[in-house]
C-alpha cells in the first residue's frame, strides 16, 4: 500500500510539473491561442490572445467581427462570416496560415494575421469546439513591403540611369549647337528669337534628367561638412519670397554645433522641392516648419525599416499644416513621375530627387501624413566630422589655350562637337572612339597635354581604366573625365573618388573652358613635347 501510495505522489508531482511546464509555455507564447466551445465561446485563451485579439476567457470570437472590420489577405476583400477562421474550424476544416487583415473600429492600426484552426472532437467523434492559433505578421509583412519597394525602385533608377546617359549625349550636341547659334545670330532677331528658344528647351530637358538622375543615385555628389542649422536658416530665408506671404515659415533648430556631411547644394534643392509640395497641399495658407536634431537609429528601428544602418544621424524633419497623404499616395511617393497634382502643375520628381539625393548620401527618409492634419518628411543624414567647411570662392571667367586635348568619346556626334568646340577655344584635338584606338595613338608617338575621356566607353575598358593605363605609359598624366551619368568607376559612396575631376553631361561652352583649364592647373601650360622615343 505504501509503495502504490509513493508511486501515485510521484506521478501526481510528474504530472503538476508538466501542467506546469505547459502553462508556462503556453502563457510566454507569442501566438494568440484561443480554445473555442462549438459556440464560440472562448474556454481558454493565453496573454497573447488578449493583446493581440482583446478576447478573455468567456467572451465570445463574434465579438471580434463587432469590434472589427475584417478582410482577406489583400486587404480589400471583406471576409464573410461564413469564411471567418472560427466558423471555418467549427465546420470541421482545418487550415494553415490563412491570411487575413483586421482593421479595429477603435482607430488602432491594422493587425495581419496568418490564422491556424483544428477541430476538436467528443467520444463520438462530434465537434466539441476548436483550436486557433494568430500569428501577427504585421511587422514581417511591412518589412517585406518596404524591401519590395525599396527594389522596384532601384530597378526604376537603373533604367533611369541609362537612359539619361543617352539623353545627356544628344543634349550636349543640342545645348553646344544652340548656344552657338544664339551667338551668332545678333543681327538677325527673329531667328535668334528663335535659337533662344530651342536653347530654353534643351536647358529644361537638361534640368529634367538631372532630376532622373538624383532619383537614380547617379549624380555626382561633392559632400563637406555643413552645419546644417545655418544652411537651415540661409534656405529659411530664401523660401519666404518663394512660397508668398500666405505661408508661415518657422524654424526649431536643436542648440550647439551640428554638421552632417553632405553636398550643401543638393541639400538646398532637396528642401526647396519638399518646401514647394508643402506650399502646393495648402492653397490656403497654413505654416511649414524646419526641425533638425541629432538622432540614433537603433536596431530596432533598422530592423522594421529596410535599408536603414543603425547609428547617429542628423535629422532634418519638413512638415506642413497641409491636406496630408492617404496612405495609397504615401507608398508611391517617391516614385518618379507620380503626382497627384493638375496636368502641368508639376512633373512628379520632387519627392523622387529627394529620396536619391539622401540614400546616395548614406541616409534614409521616411514621411508620416494623415489626411486632413499634414505631412512630415523627414530626412536622417550622415553626421559629419569636425568642423564645418566654408564653400569654394567663385571662379573667374574661364579662357581657352594652346595645349592639345585628347578626347575620347564613342559618339561621333558629340565627339565632333567637343572637338569643334575645343579648337574654337584655341586648343589643339586627338580624337579616338574608344579606349584601343586612344591606346594605339599614343603607342605611336601622340603627344598631348590632357586627356578627356567619357567615363563610359565601349570596347571592355572604361575611361578610368583608360586614364591608369595611359599613366602607366605617361606619368604625370592629367584627366578631365565626362558622363552623361556617373557610376562606380569614378564613384564610391556617393562622392567622386579623390583627385577625379568631372564635367557632367550637357555642358555648356563656357563650363568646357572652365574645366580644361582648371584640369590644366592655374597656369598656362605651353604645347607638349613630343613623347621620348
Amino acid at each position: 500500500m505504501a509503495e502504490r501510495t509513493e508511486h501515485l505522489v510521484a506521478a501526481h508531482d510528474e504530472l503538476r510539473l508538466s501542467v506546469n511546464v505547459l502553462q508556462s509555455t503556453f502563457r510566454s507564447m507569442a501566438e494568440a491561442v484561443l480554445v473555442i466551445d462549438n459556440e464560440g465561446t472562448v474556454l481558454l485563451s493565453n496573454p497573447a490572445a488578449e493583446r493581440m485579439l482583446l478576447h478573455r476567457t468567456g467572451m465570445n470570437v463574434g465579438n471580434l467581427r463587432a469590434l472589427s472590420d475584417v478582410f482577406h489577405g489583400d486587404g480589400v476583400t471583406p471576409l464573410l462570416p461564413d469564411e471567418l477562421p472560427s466558423a471555418r474550424v467549427l465546420r470541421g476544416e482545418q487550415f494553415e496560415e490563412l491570411e487575413m487583415i483586421v482593421r479595429p473600429h477603435s482607430g488602432n492600426p491594422p493587425r495581419q494575421l496568418m490564422v491556424s484552426g483544428r477541430p476538436m472532437r467528443d467520444g463520438q467523434g462530434n465537434i466539441s469546439g476548436a483550436v486557433l492559433v494568430y500569428h501577427d505578421a504585421t511587422t514581417s509583412r511591412e518589412t517585406e513591403r518596404q524591401l519590395h519597394q525599396s527594389q522596384k525602385l532601384d530597378a526604376i533608377g537603373k533604367l533611369t540611369g541609362g537612359v539619361a546617359h543617352d539623353f545627356n549625349n544628344m543634349l550636349t550636341v543640342i545645348s553646344g549647337n544652340t548656344e552657338t547659334l544664339v551667338e551668332k545670330l545678333k543681327d538677325q532677331p527673329e531667328l535668334q528669337r528663335t535659337a533662344r528658344l530651342i536653347d530654353d528647351a534643351a536647358e529644361r530637358c537638361a534640368e529634367l534628367i538631372q532630376h532622373l538622375l538624383a532619383f537614380a543615385r547617379r549624380q555626382p555628389l561633392e559632400p563637406r561638412n555643413v552645419d546644417i542649422n545655418a544652411a537651415i536658416s540661409d534656405i529659411a530665408k530664401l523660401l519666404r519670397p518663394t512660397l508668398g506671404e500666405q505661408i508661415q515659415i518657422e524654424t526649431v533648430l536643436e542648440q550647439g554645433p551640428m554638421t552632417t556631411h553632405i553636398d550643401p547644394s543638393r541639400l538646398t534643392n532637396a528642401v526647396l522641392n519638399m518646401a514647394i509640395n508643402a506650399r502646393d497641399a495648402m492653397p490656403n495658407g497654413g505654416k511649414l516648419l524646419l526641425e533638425t536634431h541629432r538622432v540614433v537609429l537603433d536596431e530596432a528601428y533598422a530592423l522594421a525599416n529596410a535599408d536603414v544602418t543603425p547609428g547617429p544621424y542628423v535629422m532634418l524633419a519638413v512638415s506642413d499644416t497641409g491636406t496630408g497623404m492617404p496612405p495609397d499616395v504615401q507608398l508611391k511617393a517617391f516614385e518618379p513621375f507620380f503626382t497627384t497634382k493638375e496636368v502641368g502643375k508639376g512633373s512628379g520628381l520632387g519627392l523622387s530627387m529627394v529620396y536619391g539625393f539622401v540614400k546616395q548620401s548614406g541616409g534614409h527618409i521616411k514621411i508620416y501624413s494623415e489626411e486632413g492634419h499634414g505631412t512630415t518628411i523627414k530626412l536622417y543624414l550622415p553626421p559629419g566630422e569636425g568642423a564645418a567647411e566654408t564653400a569654394a570662392g567663385v571662379t573667374p571667367q574661364a579662357e581657352g589655350g594652346a595645349e592639345t586635348i585628347f578626347v575620347v568619346e564613342d559618339d561621333p556626334l558629340v565627339r565632333n562637337f567637343v572637338t569643334a568646340q575645343l579648337q574654337s577655344l584655341g586648343y589643339k584635338t586627338v580624337a579616338a572612339p574608344d579606349g584601343k584606338a586612344a591606346l594605339d595613338l599614343i603607342e605611336a608617338g601622340q603627344s598631348f597635354d590632357l586627356l578627356f575621356t567619357d567615363v563610359v566607353i565601349p570596347g571592355g575598358m572604361s575611361g578610368r581604366e583608360l586614364a591608369e593605363e595611359v599613366a602607366r605609359r605617361r606619368p604625370g598624366l592629367k584627366v578631365l573625365y565626362t558622363s552623361g551619368y556617373t557610376d562606380n568607376a569614378i564613384v564610391h559612396h556617393g562622392k567622386l573618388d579623390d583627385g577625379v575631376m568631372l564635367l557632367t553631361k550637357p555642358y555648356r561652352r563656357n563650363q568646357l573652358a572652365e574645366m580644361i583649364r582648371k584640369a590644366l592647373g592655374a597656369n598656362r601650360a605651353s604645347p607638349s613635347p613630343p613623347p621620348p622615343a
